[in-house]
């Protein structure tokens, strides 16, 4: 099946690696995809929000399954682009419509839904510019704390959490007053909910579903949960409090309402759904909603799924997801994101990268920012490589891992060595 991975992280070579289990070489294409894709398959170049490019591509190269990996394109209706184009409506594509994107894209909408649907989520209120005075009124009846979101997407910056009233308010009218630009217009404050955070990905047709590997991501780039945000550090999976128990919440809780709600708004929805959870006192409480997978958790959870991916993504696309057999494997598998020195802030591109060869098949190497110049690869984003390992158990699992990043080479390397300390 002539597949199209729109993308250039870890996420997108992990997926792509994944299918490639199943496809040859030649009927595997990323869009633009990084150095690590083009050795599974073929890089096509291009910007992944030129829908008229992707659909020239896609035509050109006889294209029969589109997956949208990051978040934008689908935010801006890629996929109700193909639905509505006759050329490209024989295409399956993975992901939500435009309307459905907004459960990541607005975070206004997804509280909205949330509330509608009785889906455990952090008390909240959205403000405007022009309410600015009810905004802060609102942060006197919270407990510190303050969480502050802009409602939409802002390089993962927009969410603040400020431990004083003061500098809350202060925050607050800055960010509507345009400090990220038109995603902070409205912005949702909600209680700070105490708790572990866990990473719940669902596959779905828009009426079945499966429930993928469970992971945990680290966000921080400092160690103990420190410093500033990143698109992520690493990941580990399964997480140990998201037993048996746990899940049964999570199901009845959030994930059968969020599919309810789906089908009751006729949100055309054929793609994955990311529950942000915390586990709140043993109860699953939604942070947010991401409509893609999340990254670097695919790269640890593309380990532990036995199952044919790309069976399961014709089962999205044909609406017979129920008809697709899925295991897991019950393995711990883990991912180690090796950064640029300076990330997430002012970081240089272009180090040389050298990798050792790799004989161990517990060890998998997924590029993120990477590229190819004249035969070696360079750095060419603030997350460079991610390394992942799978095996018995987390402290096995990360041991393994962590001796393979000492196999990765460049200039200002730098990785976060204490994953799992919460677990």
């Amino acid at each position: 099946m002539r597949t199209l991975i729109i993308g250039s992280g870890g996420r997108e070579h992990a997926i792509g690696w994944k299918i490639s289990q199943d496809i040859k070489r030649d009927e595997l294409l990323f869009l633009p995809g990084n150095a690590g894709t083009a050795q599974i398959g073929h890089n096509i170049a291009g910007d992944i929000m030129d829908f008229n490019h992707i659909k020239e591509v896609c035509l050109a190269n006889q294209v029969e399954l589109v997956i949208v990996g990051p978040e934008n394109p689908l935010c801006e209706g890629i996929v109700d682009t193909f639905r509505n184009d006759k050329d490209l409506q024989k295409i399956a594509i993975i992901g939500p419509s435009k309307k459905g994107a907004q459960l990541e894209g607005s975070k206004d909408f997804a509280k909205e839904f949330m509330q509608k649907y009785k889906i455990p989520t952090a008390r909240y209120q959205t403000f405007t510019k022009e309410t600015l005075k009810e905004g802060k009124a609102f942060l006197k009846t919270l407990n510190a704390p303050y969480v502050l979101k802009a409602d939409g997407p802002a390089a993962g910056k927009g969410v603040v959490i400020l431990e004083k009233y003061e500098e809350a308010a202060e925050e607050l009218t800055e960010m509507l007053n345009g400090k990220f630009g038109a995603s902070s217009s409205k912005v949702v404050i909600e209680e700070f909910l105490s708790g572990v955070e866990c990473s719940v990905f669902v596959i779905t047709d828009g009426k079945n579903y499966k429930i993928l590997p469970v992971a945990k991501d680290y966000k921080r780039i400092g160690e103990g949960d420190t410093g500033l945000n990143t698109g992520g550090m690493g990941a580990i999976s399964p997480v140990p409090f998201a037993d048996k128990q746990f899940m049964d919440k999570v199901t009845q809780q959030v994930v059968l309402p969020t599919l309810e709600g789906i089908q009751k708004e006729d949100i055309d929805y054929k793609g994955f759904i990311f529950l942000g959870l915390i586990n709140v006192s043993g109860d699953p409480y939604v942070i947010e909603y991401n409509v893609r997978l999340g990254d670097p958790e695919t790269e640890a959870i593309m380990l532990r799924i036995q199952s044919s991916l790309l069976e399961l993504l014709q089962g999205v696309a044909n609406q017979t997801l129920d008809q697709v057999d899925y295991k897991e494997n019950p393995q711990t598998a883990a991912t180690v994101m090796l950064v640029s020195k300076g990330y997430p802030e002012q970081y240089e591109k272009g180090k040389t990268i050298d990798i050792a060869p790799n004989n161990n098949e517990d060890i998998v190497i997924f590029h993120a920012g990477t590229k190819n110049t004249e035969n070696t690869f360079v750095t060419n984003g603030g997350r460079v490589i991610s390394v992942s390992a799978i095996g018995e158990n987390m402290e096995e699992v990360l041991e393994k891992a962590y001796a393979a990043t000492e196999k990765v080479s460049y200039d200002g390397k730098f990785y976060r060595k204490d994953l799992g300390f919460d677990l």
